[in-house]
């Protein structure tokens, strides 16, 4: 049951973002929002039996990951610390895990690279 409570965009977004999963589009997600959604958001992941893992970032917000099983699973070994604190590699192997450009990800790692040396 969708609620007043539920901003119907961030709805919209996060029911978009199942859609592609399901439709095999993505095979992992992560989708940022208010705390308020969570219960939503797990219930609805829950009842479609996708896997997934929440990341509490602060000021109410959270990281919610997921997707194939396979890739939850290595998202729980990979990001065990906040996302600003990741190294260049495991910044590299999530950009590409989420399916952002390849070539934008190689030119971010390589600044960052730079930077920490």
């Amino acid at each position: 049951m969708i609620t007043s409570a539920i901003n119907p965009i961030e709805l919209k977004v996060f029911l978009n973002h199942i859609y592609e999963f399901k439709k095999g589009v993505r095979q992992m997600i992560l989708y940022t929002t208010n705390k308020k959604y969570e219960d939503f958001a797990i219930k609805r992941l829950n009842t479609q039996k996708i896997s997934y893992i929440i990341q509490p970032i602060g000021n109410d917000r959270i990281n919610l990951f997921f997707g194939s099983k396979e890739c939850i699973n290595a998202i729980r070994l990979l990001v065990t610390q906040p996302l600003n604190k990741l190294t260049p590699e495991e910044d590299f192997i999530l950009g590409a895990m989420l399916g952002y450009d390849i070539s934008a990800q190689c030119k971010c790692y390589c600044e960052r690279k730079v930077r920490c040396a």
